[in-house]
């Protein structure tokens, strides 16, 4: 099988840089998601694998085959690249049937059409659609004009499939759904798979790896477990899950455990890097970490409940602490006024102050 590997992948918009020395593989049956904020430059490193923007240096190849090398001048075109793309805006041409739009692909590689015809019906199969291949896209739903898209794709037997946002048109149910249907799919199936998504809850559940962008370069890589369990920064900290971020200052230092200190305050915390004392620091824990407590006691806040929201499989607390504006977790409603919280200090993580 093919493994897809990216080296120094550098890009500009004029003189605004976006890629900024960008490096990973994706190895035979993996699926790589490519997380990061709005303008991380996750779609523009996805869309120069596929050949749609062109980089300014660095190599990308499959398998040995060459799709871009700087030094040397190489840039395949999209068709030579034979790579499955899945697009945000599904990209259906409306005029054309679905058969006639997964077969698209095939028909520009000149496949001849018994082969089309049966290739075509079989990826339509595969995704439940072979009953809607004389439709229009109009004719489809969401969920289906998104399966019709990724039949496109897999049509040809593309050796890696690239997906930007492919969940993002639907609904929060139906994407739910849909991001554990489309994992099992690329399982099922052996894909490799590159995926881009904003949401770290779609990256964690779709991904075999995780590729954290920041500002045009790699903020961490890992599992999804590994980034959201041991983050190497701050910014992977409160990227993944849902945090509370308390600003404190470091009292003492005792290996890897710190004591921060704030108005009245003290808790002890796990450094996720090197902090001295006196030195301004944030503290960070995942908000189903905080649990609610009956009474005073180590690592523990007495706190005001200001409100609960009802959230369905859980409630939601909102907590003030001088200062402090702190949610928690919990699955029972309780009555506004003094409780106690506490901080688990293994689950507590403290860096530096961001600057």
């Amino acid at each position: 099988m093919d493994k897809l590997s990216v080296d120094n992948l550098f890009l500009s918009y004029g003189d605004n840089p976006i890629l900024k020395g960008v490096s990973f593989e994706l190895n035979p049956g993996e699926v790589v998601c490519l997380l990061g904020a709005s303008g991380s430059g996750k779609t523009t490193l996805l869309r120069a694998v596929a050949g749609l923007e062109q980089p300014s240096s660095g190599r990308i190849e499959l398998d040995g085959k060459v799709f871009f090398d700087g030094a040397s001048k190489v840039d395949l075109p999209v068709e030579q690249r034979s790579l499955g793309l899945v697009f945000q805006s599904y990209a259906l041409w409306p005029h054309r049937t679905v058969a006639d739009n997964v077969g698209y692909g095939l028909k520009l590689r000149r496949v001849s059409s018994a082969e089309q015809k049966k290739r075509v019906q079989s990826a339509l199969d595969q995704l439940g659609l072979g009953h809607l291949a004389a439709r229009y896209p109009y004719q489809l739903s969401g969920g289906q004009q998104q399966r019709v898209a990724i039949a496109r794709a897999l049509v040809y037997n593309p050796p890696v499939i690239l997906l930007d946002e492919p969940l993002s048109n639907l609904d929060a149910k139906l994407r739910e759904e849909a991001r554990a249907w489309l994992r099992e799919l690329i399982v099922s199936l052996g894909l490799s798979a590159l995926c881009v998504t904003h949401d770290q809850t779609e990256a964690m559940a779709m991904s075999d790896r995780i590729l954290l962008l920041r500002n045009g370069r790699i903020e961490q890589e890992g599992t999804p477990a590994e980034l959201y369990g041991a983050p190497r920064s701050l910014y992977t900290a409160e990227f993944m899950g849902s945090n509370n971020r308390i600003d404190a200052r470091v009292a003492a230092v005792d290996g890897e455990r710190v004591t921060l200190a704030g108005d009245g305050w003290q808790l002890q915390a796990q450094a996720r890097e090197a902090l001295t004392t006196g030195q301004n620091a944030q503290a960070v824990i995942r908000l189903e970490r905080v649990q609610v407590a009956d009474g005073p006691g180590a690592n523990r806040l007495e706190a005001e409940l200001i409100t609960s929201m009802y959230l369905g499989d859980r409630w939601e607390y909102l907590f003030h602490c001088g200062d402090l504006r702190l949610r928690a977790f919990g699955h029972v409603p309780r009555a506004a006024g003094r409780h106690w919280i506490e901080f688990p200090a293994n689950d507590c993580w403290a860096f530096a102050q961001a600057s």
